[in-house]
């Protein structure tokens, strides 16, 4: 049976992926990567966990050409938007990709595309101008006002308040500048673009790290705006004065918390192995006096451990990266 469609199947009807163990129905694989090809999605994952298909599944599951050469192009633009040397042409209608390597110091470029020919500038990706400097490239659209466009004019008295709140929903990815939509139900503020895979923050529209919404950087894992400086300042004053208060705190807690509950945890854990087995009431209670005993001269270490480790650490981040950031 397709866990999909929920079909009693031929066993040859299931086909052997690459990625994974899962096994789903030929009909339904095919109608899934038909949609997620279609939606542009070249990063597709099995149905059933996040393992991502080899090309090679997507090639014999696509049964449409069309869909295949569709699949082989996202493949190649996604490649081409991480190479930091690509320069796309700026002819309209024209989105013929130009590696360049090596021109920034002769910065004529040549679109290659048949029929094309457009000459164009490394530095500012704009047609060639010859006879002067690079002049700032107006922003585009969807850098200045991503809503703008979505908007005519002569809807100005409506237009304004919809493209506010457009804006607030749309906007382009630091590497790619590919139109991301966030859906206003409260999500986290950590976006992946599925055009260049890149991982940035949407409310400073920066690439980041695992540990951009913990340093003071104003940008809140939720939230729809960044801190003000006022309330960044102010936070980061709380935290150089009270971090010997509070570090204090939660390093007196962290002591007995962890001192107490490893042997107690343990009592219970192997407490509830032994009633499941066959063993006698003697053989549980030794087990059970052992393992706590056992987790009475372990926790003290542990508990060292954590707290020679954690204190440090905390007292290198409130006195080192906040202290850093409130004098910027």
């Amino acid at each position: 049976e397709c866990p999909l469609c929920l079909l009693p199947q031929p066993p040859e009807a299931f086909p052997t992926l690459a990625s994974c163990a899962h096994r789903s129905c030929r009909a339904c694989l095919e109608q899934y990567l038909h949609i997620a090809v279609s939606e542009s999605r070249v990063q597709v994952a099995c149905p059933h966990c996040p393992a991502m298909l080899q090309p090679a599944d997507v090639h014999g599951l696509l049964a449409e050409p069309a869909l295949r050469d569709k699949y082989e192009e996202f493949l190649l633009r996604r490649l081409l938007v991480a190479d930091p040397s690509t320069r796309w042409c700026p002819a309209p209608d024209c989105s013929y990709a130009v590696i360049a390597y090596g021109c920034a110091e002769c910065p004529r470029l040549t679109c290659g595309r048949e029929g094309c020919g457009t000459d164009f500038c490394y530095h500012c990706r704009q047609p060639w101008h010859p006879d002067g400097p690079c002049a700032p490239a107006p922003p585009a659209p969807s850098l200045a006002n991503p809503a703008a466009q979505l908007v005519h004019p002569e809807d100005s008295a409506h237009g304004e308040t919809l493209a506010q709140a457009e804006a607030e929903d749309i906007k382009v990815c630091p590497r790619c500048s590919a139109f991301i939509m966030k859906i206003n139900d409260g999500s986290c503020n950590r976006m992946n673009c599925t055009v260049c895979g890149c991982l940035f923050c949407w409310l400073c529209l920066q690439e980041i790290s695992d540990v951009h919404f913990l340093s003071p950087s104003g940008c809140t894992f939720w939230g729809k705006r960044p801190w003000s400086r006022t309330r960044k300042i102010l936070w980061q004053l709380g935290m150089v004065l009270g971090a010997p208060m509070v570090i204090s705190l939660v390093a007196g807690v962290a002591v007995p918390v962890i001192t107490i509950g490893i042997p107690i945890y343990m009592g219970r854990k192997v407490l509830a192995g032994s009633l499941e087995s066959s063993l006698s009431g003697c053989q549980q209670c030794l087990s059970v006096t052992s393992s706590v005993l056992l987790s009475l001269f372990v926790s003290p270490i542990i508990t060292a451990v954590t707290v020679g480790v954690g204190v440090p650490l905390m007292l290198t981040y409130v006195y080192g990266a906040v202290v850093l950031s409130l004098c910027r």
